[in-house]
């Protein structure tokens, strides 16, 4: 007879009981690693979990622009499937260590190894894959731990199932070695190069039967039997002999240090060939990320579009590290830490605007994490990164937006940050110019030093006159503007430090915006010494003048004193008849290279960054109803659970971290400050679950397809007229209540301190 539960026993049971349920939660039944691999968003469907280090994803493209992530979904041939891939970028990379199941003769060209599929065999979840290949009758499945992949290869009966390891794949490969180290393993490396000049990856392959046969190739010259080859083009194979439906399985680890490295990984991450284990693995870490933020919705296309943008902002950066604490740095040397974990991948220039604040507040560790390695690398490299790749500055775009990232964490109390280091750091990003190169340790390759040149010269005229003069370099307006905002940054950094001086320096360096300013179009324009320069067209996306973008999508770039431009342009319900102006006007473009203008309302174009803040500036000028019916409109039409459904590239999930802010209701208009606008949040209720324990809430009526006005609002009970949040609102936890309306409140968030601002007092 069964004994009832003491009461201290059912008391227990009952507190624990609501928090069991929602550890079993399966937030990622709702992720569709489709979304953004169609269209121009640039995603890859593959095996991944969490900042993974290895990507696992299959390989459709060789070149591109469409095929940086190596794979798009109107693609019908596979060539392999390699355990790196980044997730939307602009620029190609990755592809490493490239294993291709094949049947028959063994064959080494992509040619001759490639496969047809069909869609409707094509699975992917997360962290999981899952095709079936044509040609050799194979059905691949994909899973990944962080530094490890794991293959599952179902071969038909055949005396020639082979895999074929490519270490040629993508990148130009400087140099490498293929050992065959046993009668199931492959050991070996790679340094490549490609957007990263000097990539090392080196890997462990062990198989889950002996093979029969074995053999390496150079050029793709076979040499069977043996073990051994080094050189720059080089690939392997191993051959199995198989009955109907055998399973072959492939363990691979990499590292970024030595074989020994991805050995050490692959033991401790995966000790066995247990595919399920490790799948279900990596399900469980999805849903312990994605299970910190809760929507509730009776639309199953709004959960999946949300929960796979919070999946895309959790794909980098990436580690960087083995397990033992080794690591490659800035310098292309081995160095080890125990003190935090090593990250790469920062596309900053994108991830500052809304990544890294969503992180800030639901990822508060890893934050810690990403400043220090930005500490690390300015030590390691000089300064601190402004799009690091394994290792690898690339100098790409503009700005020095490391900057934003650290204040936002240090003002939001992000622990374990060196604030006397950091502010050294980004110093010395902001005060080194084109002379000072010789200063810092270079890259090692003349496209890095050339890239670096280019991204700082003219800085010496901006620190002496205030702005980069045209002639100078490209993206001059651009540059002026975003080294401003970083400025002000640093001032923010420095006030909270005490440190008086400094903070006068650059709170003046945050206001050169104003040289850029043309009243007489209200646009920011390209100038010389003798005045702006003529001939000037506002729909014209210039390289010389703006960075993938134009004058209407660059001029209300300043969120560092949004107060100063108002004033700037006529006051606020001029410059709210700008903001009209920017969505109603033609889409038109002209110009070259406009591929990265898209997601176009009017000359918003929210397929690209320097836009994502705009439809929010409306709370800055009074009338937030105007930002709750464009954020909303932004969100229907441009976020869609289908693979074409991204507005533009992914860019290392920024471009899904402005969804996943948006359809929570708020957004960092201006990251380093203290507040967020407030929007139109997509959900009945989400629930935010922090680090400290505490949870944040926002909690709807009457919200619908049509009702996506905020009629009035309460927090934490009290009526609440406020048009922004604060970050202690929600770091303190509480509720956020909000009556929603087919009708816009014209009054509501438009009052005397109902208005966000930023505002510059110097």
């Amino acid at each position: 007879m069964l004994k009832p539960l003491s009461l201290k026993k059912a008391i227990l049971l009952f507190v624990l009981f609501p928090l069991f349920l929602f550890s079993q939660k399966d937030f990622s039944v709702y992720v569709n690693p489709f979304i953004g691999t169609g269209g121009h968003g640039h995603t890859f469907p593959g095996a991944t979990v969490p900042f993974g280090m290895v990507q696992l994803s299959p390989d459709t493209r060789l070149t591109g622009w469409d095929g940086c992530s190596g794979y798009h979904y109107s693609d019908k041939k596979i060539y392999g499937f390699s355990h790196t891939h980044l997730s939307g970028t602009g620029c190609s990379d990755y592809g490493d260590v490239m294993l291709m199941p094949t049947v028959g003769k063994v064959r080494l060209s992509n040619k001759n190894n490639s496969s047809t599929f069909k869609k409707e065999t094509e699975k992917a979840s997360a962290g999981y894959y899952c095709v079936f290949l044509d040609k050799p009758k194979v059905k691949v499945e994909l899973t990944s731990t962080t530094r490890t992949g794991l293959h599952k290869y179902t071969f038909p009966k055949t005396s020639s199932a082979n895999v074929i390891l490519d270490l040629t794949h993508r990148d130009r490969a400087k140099k490498g070695e293929i050992n065959i180290t046993g009668n199931n393993e492959i050991s070996g490396y790679r340094i490549s190069s490609a957007w990263a000049s000097n990539q090392h990856v080196y890997f462990v392959i062990q198989f889950s039967k002996p093979f029969k046969k074995f053999g390496t190739a150079k050029a793709d010259a076979i040499s069977k039997g043996s073990k051994h080859v080094r050189g720059s083009l080089l690939k392997a194979f191993v051959q199995f002999e198989t009955e109907e439906g055998e399973m072959i399985y492939a363990r691979v680890g990499i590292s970024a240090v030595s074989v020994e490295g991805a050995r050490k990984n692959l033991e401790a991450e995966q000790p066995s060939f247990d595919f399920e284990k490790i799948k279900t693995d990596a399900v469980k870490l999805w849903n312990k990320e994605l299970g910190k933020i809760e929507v509730e919705s009776d639309s199953e296309n709004n959960k999946r579009t949300f929960y796979t943008a919070l999946y895309h902002s959790m794909i980098a950066p990436n580690v960087y590290q083995d397990v033992d604490g080794k690591y490659r740095g800035r310098d292309l040397q081995v160095h080890e830490t125990k003190d935090y974990t090593n990250y790469t991948v920062f596309s900053l220039w994108d991830t500052y605007r809304a990544l890294h604040p969503l992180l800030t507040i639901i990822d508060r560790k890893r934050t810690s994490n990403f400043v220090n390695t930005f500490i690390t690398q300015y030590k390691e490299g000089g300064l601190l990164p402004i799009w690091e790749l394994a290792a690898n500055e690339t100098y790409c775009m503009i700005g020095y937006h490391a900057v934003p990232v650290i204040t936002d964490a240090y003002l939001k109390g992000i622990p374990s940050i060196n604030a006397e280091l950091a502010l050294q750091a980004m110093r010395k990003s902001a005060e080194t110019d084109e002379k000072g190169l010789r200063t810092i340790k270079l890259p090692s390759s003349l496209l890095a030093e050339i890239s670096l040149y280019r991204y700082k010269k003219g800085m010496s005229y901006y620190f002496k006159n205030g702005y980069i003069k045209n002639s100078f370099m490209s993206g001059s307006v651009a540059k002026t503007l975003e080294f401003a905002y970083d400025d002000w940054c640093i001032a923010q950094m420095a006030a909270a430090m005490d440190s008086n001086s400094v903070y006068e320096k650059y709170i003046k360096r945050a206001q050169n915006y104003k040289n850029v300013y043309d009243p007489s179009t209200h646009f920011m324009r390209a100038r010389t010494k003798r005045g702006f320069v003529g001939g000037f067209d506002p729909f014209k996306a210039s390289l010389t003048v703006y960075c993938e973008a134009n004058a209407w999508q660059y001029s209300p770039y300043v969120p560092q004193d949004i107060s100063g431009l108002m004033q700037l342009a006529g006051g606020k319900e001029r410059y709210s008849q700008f903001l009209d102006s920017l969505f109603q006007t033609t889409s038109q473009l002209k110009g070259l290279h406009t591929q990265d203008i898209s997601g176009m309302i009017g000359q918003y174009a929210h397929g690209n960054e320097p836009s994502h803040h705009v439809a929010y500036m409306y709370n800055y000028t009074g009338q937030a109803w105007k930002t709750q019916a464009m954020t909303r409109r932004i969100m229907s039409e441009f976020y869609l659970n289908k693979p074409d459904g991204l507005p533009g590239n992914e860019d290392c999930g920024q471009m899904s971290a402005w969804y996943v802010f948006s359809a929570l209701g708020f957004y960092p208009v201006c990251p380093g400050s203290d507040h967020y606008a407030i929007g139109s949040p997509l959900f009945d209720k989400a629930i935010i679950h922090l680090e400290n324990g505490k949870s944040f809430t926002i909690q709807t009526s009457g919200n619908g397809k049509n009702n996506f006005y905020i009629n009035a609002a309460k927090l934490n009970g009290a009526n609440y007229s406020k048009s922004f949040l604060e970050y202690a609102d929600i770091a303190n936890g509480g509720t956020l209540e909000l009556n929603m309306s087919s009708e816009p409140n014209k009054n509501w968030g438009s009052g005397e301190g109902d208005v966000p601002v930023t505002k510059i007092e110097n």
